[in-house]
């Protein structure tokens, strides 16, 4: 499974070569939100894996969509969570906002004997939501760990002590900001989380 594509196909093909990935392994493509640094590399991919799924939400855009449809592949649109393969499911679309605007993200969720893990793409809808939907949806399960971007970047201090304090007690043991989640949102986490702080970089392999 390929989790979103990043800016574009020569640094993703780049990077699968270096983590010695094959791209006929990947049978799902998940792209979490629909931004040029997240869906850039798919067109790509498409070119060289035919008849694959690939996840989108519903609103995403036309433009999207016919990438996907016009190089012969599945769009399945995450409305609802979904179970994708095995025990890794879709959140399915959660609304957000971006630049006073309306966006749509999906999560992944990876059920193991540790617990819940999510992975994340920008988090628009805010890291804490998505935690609390998957919460809802496995109110007897713990969480083990979340990953990607929380979309930290233009956050106060204060605001993102808060957001590791409500994660906390969600039950979240460890946790790896990335991406959008900025040098301080990422500096503040590693001082909570301590020992539990995952520090996510291009290439890290990460065992849930």
């Amino acid at each position: 499974m390929l989790f979103d594509t990043g800016e574009n196909g020569k640094n993703l093909f780049q990077n699968m070569k270096n983590m010695d990935v094959d791209i006929c392994d990947i049978k799902h493509v998940v792209i979490s939100h629909d931004h040029w640094d997240h869906t850039g590399g798919l067109e790509a991919v498409l070119k060289k894996k035919k008849r694959i799924k690939v996840y989108g939400c519903g609103g995403f855009s036309r433009e999207f969509k016919d990438i996907v449809s016009k190089k012969g592949a599945e769009l399945m649109e995450s409305e609802l969570f979904d179970n994708i393969t095995g025990n890794i499911f879709t959140t399915g679309s959660i609304e957000g906002t971006y630049k006073n605007g309306r966006i749509e993200e999906q999560s992944l969720v990876i059920k193991t004997a540790n617990g819940m893990s999510i992975v994340t793409g920008c988090a628009h809808p805010g890291i804490v939501n998505i935690v609390e939907r998957v919460k809802n949806l496995f109110p007897q399960e713990k969480f083990y760990c979340i990953l990607g971007g929380f979309h930290l970047k233009d956050m106060r201090d204060d605001e993102i002590v808060g957001v590791c304090d409500r994660l906390t007690a969600l039950g979240v043991q460890k946790a790896g900001p990335a991406h959008c989640s900025g040098e301080n949102g990422i500096r503040i986490f590693s001082e909570i989380f301590k020992e539990n702080f995952i520090q996510v970089v291009a290439g890290t392999e990460i065992e849930v």
